[in-house]
C-alpha cells in the first residue's frame, strides 16, 4: 500500500515579494464539419453562382436566409425562391475596429439587410466610409466576393446602392451542378490569458519540477492546480503547499480517438490522479504500463522529458496500490 495522501505534504515559505502574473496569448479553435440538407445546400450553391435562394413558409412567408422547417407549424418547407441582391436596411451597427477573419479590415457597419422580395432580413457587413453615411432604411445591394465557393462569404459585403427592387420573389428549382453539400464550420476565438496570482506560482513552481498547491485556511483542503481562493468556503487561500510528486489514480478512462496535432498513439490512458497531500485529483495521462493494466489505486509518479514545462505522462511506482478508503473522497 502506498503512503497515505497528506504524508508528503510540506510547506513551501513565500517569497518575500509576490512575482510578476503571467500572461500569454490563447487561442480557443473548433472547426468541424456540417453537412447540409437540400434548402441550406441550395442557399450556399446559389451564393457560389452568384444569387440568392430564400424559402417560402406555409403562409407565405419569404425567409432570406433559408431555414428547412416553417418556424410556425415545425413542417418541412422546401419551397426555394430567388430573391434580388438589393435591399432595405432594417437596422445597423457600427463597428470601428475590425477583428481579424471579420468581412472587412477596416471599419463599416453590421446590418440587417431585407433583399428586395424577402420578409425576413440578413446579417452582414456594410461597406460605408463612416457611420454618418449609414442609415436605417438606407439601399443596398450585394458586393460579391471575387472568388466563391459555396459559403456566405461569398458575399463579400453589402455597399450603397441608389436603385429600387421589384420585391419580387422568383421560383427556384433549387438544381445545381455540383451542389455544396457540407461547410467547415470555424469557431475560434483569440484572448490574452492571465492565470492569476496563484496560478502563476504553480506554473513557476512546475518550472522547477514542483508541484504547488494552496491550503484553505478553514476547510484545509488543498487545491491542485490552487484557484486563490477556496470555492466551499469563500476565503482567500495564500498558504502554499508542495504535493507529490507521487499520486493515486482515482478515475480514469481509455482514449481510442487519435487528436489532430497530439502525437500520443492510440489507445491511452487518461486519469485523474491525486497527488500526495493534495485535496482534489488533476490530470494526466498514464504511460509506462499497458493500458488495458491501468486501474483504480494505481500509483504513478511524474516523468518529465528534457526542458518540459510540466510531466509529459505519470508511471507506475512500483509501489503496492492504494487502499481504496485513502483516496475514495477525491474520486
Amino acid at each position: 500500500m502506498g503512503p497515505p495522501l497528506g504524508q508528503l505534504e510540506s510547506a513551501v515559505t513565500a517569497p518575500a515579494s509576490p512575482p510578476e502574473v503571467l500572461r500569454a496569448p490563447l487561442v480557443v479553435e473548433f472547426p468541424f464539419t456540417r453537412s447540409l440538407g437540400p434548402v441550406q445546400s441550395a442557399f450556399l450553391t446559389g451564393l457560389r453562382e452568384g444569387l440568392v435562394l430564400g424559402v417560402k413558409t406555409s403562409d407565405g412567408t419569404v425567409m432570406v436566409p433559408p431555414v428547412e422547417y416553417d418556424p410556425r407549424t415545425a413542417e418541412e418547407i422546401r419551397e426555394l425562391v430567388e430573391v434580388a441582391a438589393t435591399g432595405t436596411v432594417t437596422t445597423w451597427s457600427w463597428n470601428d475596429r475590425p477583428r481579424p477573419n471579420q468581412p472587412l479590415d477596416t471599419p463599416f457597419a453590421w446590418v440587417l439587410v431585407k433583399l428586395d422580395g424577402a420578409d425576413t432580413a440578413l446579417l452582414h457587413a456594410l461597406d460605408a466610409p463612416g457611420p454618418e453615411a449609414v442609415r436605417t432604411g438606407m439601399r443596398v445591394r450585394v458586393r460579391w466576393a471575387a472568388e466563391r465557393s459555396g459559403a456566405i462569404t461569398d458575399i463579400a459585403c453589402f455597399e450603397p446602392h441608389d436603385g429600387t427592387g421589384s420585391g419580387r420573389a422568383e421560383p427556384h428549382d433549387g438544381a445545381f451542378a455540383e451542389p455544396v453539400t457540407g461547410i467547415v464550420a470555424e469557431a475560434r476565438l483569440d484572448y490574452s490569458y492571465s492565470p492569476g496570482r496563484a496560478q502563476t506560482a504553480y506554473i513557476n513552481g512546475l518550472s522547477q519540477r514542483k508541484t504547488i498547491g494552496e491550503r484553505c485556511p478553514s476547510c484545509h483542503k488543498v487545491y491542485v492546480p490552487p484557484r486563490g481562493a477556496c470555492p466551499t468556503c469563500g476565503v482567500a487561500t495564500t498558504d502554499q503547499v508542495e504535493v507529490g510528486p507521487a499520486g493515486t489514480v482515482t478515475t480514469y478512462c481509455i482514449v481510442n480517438i487519435k487528436a489532430r496535432n497530439l502525437d500520443i498513439e492510440v489507445p491511452y490512458v487518461y486519469a485523474h490522479i491525486a497527488l500526495d497531500g493534495a485535496g482534489l485529483a488533476l490530470h494526466g495521462r498514464i504511460g509506462g504500463i499497458p493500458y488495458d493494466q491501468v486501474r483504480m489505486g494505481l500509483r504513478v509518479e511524474p516523468v518529465w522529458t528534457e526542458g518540459g514545462r510540466y510531466p509529459d505522462h505519470y508511471r507506475p511506482t512500483g509501489e503496492p496500490d492504494a487502499d481504496y478508503d485513502a483516496y475514495k473522497e477525491l474520486i
